[in-house]
Order: structure tokens, then C-alpha cells, then sequence
């Protein structure tokens, strides 16, 4: 898989190199296909059981564990099934990953996994245990009525969905001792060592650290109602603001609780319901909180943008240098372009983790 991987990285690099990439077409599938499988509920092929290496601690200790948090929504599972398949795969300590997987409401009662004749297609959770039945997530119930009175309207319907907003709330969700947890976003792919990021030096007083993007236009953030206000805009006094995607972050958790981070973040979104600074989802306010005073991390952990714009979601190149991550954030989403035959040159590069067994099918025919 390596292999392969690297391959198509060169391939879609030299294509970049050469012309923008754009949408390319694949075989077509017969219509009777396509519709038998958008009625049936999400099957996902078992993944191989990953072990640790020799020179990892053994499995269950809490010496070199790796905590990672994901939402897990019906809409996005195909995503969150090829993000973890992609860790499990490149880590040499599969075993000493730890998944946090935040749902909507009461998480289903903990049971065995889905025996023959049995299906997970309501049940996101049933989904994962039957794709990797050698893992043992944690889940973790977050309440939607605790933000969904603070949602502004944005620019996109999917970012108004309450658990894009749960990553504020990780430090009062995850359990105590839980000190410090990666975030990834349902819509990325690692294609290394995961345990590299993990690993990042917060210092004595960072609270995130995610890679940053200073020479983005970040006055686009936000609406010239925020710029033209003296007292709001004095919030970066003292800072030199810059982007950074909010879908891939190291957090030091018991910094963020001491902190108050969570109410700084819910002061910021007060204020857009008040007077409409802002027109992104939950990114603004972690920027007005965080921008310009985060640890910064290679650009190699999030090649993000990848899905395109958040309005059109048209193709997008890989940026330029070495690659660690990559993101689809933006409208595009490659199982929903590949499904759709009209895929971007950079959705490749995501197939190889896709589990779905649909997908497997159409690849075979």
C-alpha cells in the first residue's frame, strides 16, 4: 500500500507540475448498480488486525499511548473509516492508538459487534466496531443543545451541523485523564507516522499546536464589520494572526481547562449572534482566541483544501513539498465525487483507504 501510495503522490505531483488538475472521468456503472447500492445500508470490508512493532510498548499501556478524537456522524462515516484505516496503517504502534469518537446525543450501549445478518447502517458506532473489531474506542456523548443556541448561520449547511462545533469541547468531554489529544477531521488521510505529530513540543504555555498558514489573507475571516470595529478588532493586538485549519490540532487539554478556553471560544460566538462578525462555522472564533499564538507544525501535516472551496468545492493541486496529511476540507468530498464519476485527480489518492464494499465492487467490475 506504501507503494502505491508513493506512486500515485508522483503521479498527481507531476500533474500539478504540469496543468491544474480537474475533474477526469471513470468507467460509468450500470444504473441498476448505482441504485441497489444507494439504498442499502453502509457495509464496510473488515479491516486487517494491526500490531504493534517490537520497539512499542504492549498493548493497553498507558506508556507511548496516542489519543486521538474524531466526530462520528452517519454522513461522514465513510471518511472516518478511511482516516483511522490510514493511522492504523502507517503507525509502527497501532496498537497504542487510542480513537475518542464524540457522537450526538446518548452514545449506543456498549454490546457485542454485529453478528451475521445484522446491519450498522443507523448505528455509525456498530459501523466501526464491525470494520475494526480489534479496536477498542472510547465514546464519548456530546449534548447538541449545549451549542445550538450559539450557531450562527454560515456559508455552508454542513458547517452549521452542532458537531462541527464538539472540538470546542473536547477538554470537558474526554476523560480526565486524557491530557493531551489529537483532533482530525472525518475528511483526512495520514499517510505517516501519526506518533510524529503526536509528539510535537507545546512548550511551557501552547495550548494547540496545528500548522500554520501566515501568508493567507486573513482579514477574509472576517466581515468588514468586525475590522471596522476598534474594540473588536484590538483582539489580535499584541499578535500576529494567522490562519490555521482547526480540523487537524494537538491540544493540551489540561491547558485548555485551566484556561477557560471552551467559555473564551462561546464569548466569540455570543458576540456573532449579536453583530455578525464572522461567516465560517466554528473557525473564526478559535482564530480571535488562538491566531498567532499556537505552535506552529510542518505544513506536511495538512495538506489541506483538498475538497475544493466551501461554496463549490471545485479541484484543487496538492501544495507544494512533502506530504504527511492530507485534507479534504471545502465542499468536495472524495467518496462523494468518486461516486458521482466525476472525481479530482487528488481523490485517488484517498481510494486506497476507502473500505466501503460498494466501492470495491465498482473497482472489480
Amino acid at each position: 500500500m506504501a507503494a502505491l501510495l508513493m506512486a500515485l503522490l508522483l503521479v498527481v505531483a507531476t500533474a500539478a507540475s504540469a496543468s491544474p488538475i480537474r475533474r477526469v472521468d471513470v468507467i460509468r456503472l450500470p444504473s441498476s448498480s448505482l441504485s441497489s447500492s444507494a439504498s442499502a445500508p453502509p457495509s464496510f470490508r473488515e479491516a486487517p488486525a494491526f500490531r504493534n512493532g517490537e520497539e512499542c510498548p504492549p498493548r493497553g499501556s498507558p506508556e507511548g499511548r496516542v489519543d486521538i478524537a474524531m466526530t462520528l456522524d452517519a454522513n461522514y462515516l465513510r471518511g472516518t473509516v478511511a482516516a483511522v484505516f490510514s493511522i492504523l496503517q502507517h503507525t509502527a504502534c497501532p496498537e497504542s492508538v487510542a480513537f475518542h469518537f464524540l457522537v450526538a446525543g446518548a452514545p449506543p450501549r456498549r454490546g457485542p459487534g454485529p453478528g451475521p445478518g445484522t446491519a450498522a447502517d443507523d448505528d455509525p458506532l456498530a459501523a466501526i466496531r464491525a470494520t475494526f473489531p480489534y479496536l477498542d474506542p472510547s465514546v464519548h456523548r456530546f449534548d447538541p443543545s449545549r451549542v445550538r443556541g450559539r450557531i450562527s448561520r454560515s456559508v455552508r449547511h454542513a458547517l452549521d451541523q452542532p458537531l462541527n462545533y464538539a472540538r470546542i469541547y473536547l477538554a470537558d468531554t474526554l476523560p480526565a485523564g486524557v491530557r493531551r489529544v489529537l483532533y482530525l477531521d472525518s475528511d483526512v488521510v495520514v499517510v505517516d507516522d501519526v506518533r510524529k505529530l503526536w509528539s510535537v513540543d507545546l512548550g511551557d504555555r501552547h495550548v494547540v499546536a496545528a500548522p500554520e498558514y501566515c501568508h493567507a489573507n486573513f482579514t477574509k475571516y472576517f466581515t468588514d464589520a468586525f475590522w471596522s470595529d476598534a474594540g473588536l478588532r484590538a483582539a489580535f493586538r499584541g499578535r500576529r494572526p494567522c490562519y490555521f485549519n482547526t480540523g487537524v490540532m494537538v491540544m493540551d487539554v489540561a491547558r485548555w481547562r485551566r484556561g477557560g478556553y471552551t467559555r473564551r471560544v462561546e464569548e466569540w460566538m455570543a458576540v456573532q449572534k449579536r453583530k455578525r462578525i464572522y461567516h465560517l462555522g466554528s473557525l473564526p472564533p478559535f482564530l480571535l482566541v488562538l491566531a498567532g499564538d499556537i505552535k506552529p507544525v510542518d505544513h506536511r501535516w495538512n495538506q489541506h483544501g483538498l475538497g475544493g472551496d466551501n461554496m463549490e468545492g471545485r479541484c484543487r493541486n496538492l501544495h507544494p513539498g512533502p506530504v504527511s496529511l492530507l485534507h479534504w476540507s471545502g465542499k468536495g468530498k472524495p467518496w462523494l465525487r468518486l461516486d458521482s464519476r466525476k472525481p479530482c485527480t487528488v481523490d485517488y489518492l484517498w481510494a486506497p483507504y476507502d473500505l466501503y464494499k460498494a466501492a470495491a465492487t465498482a473497482l472489480e467490475e
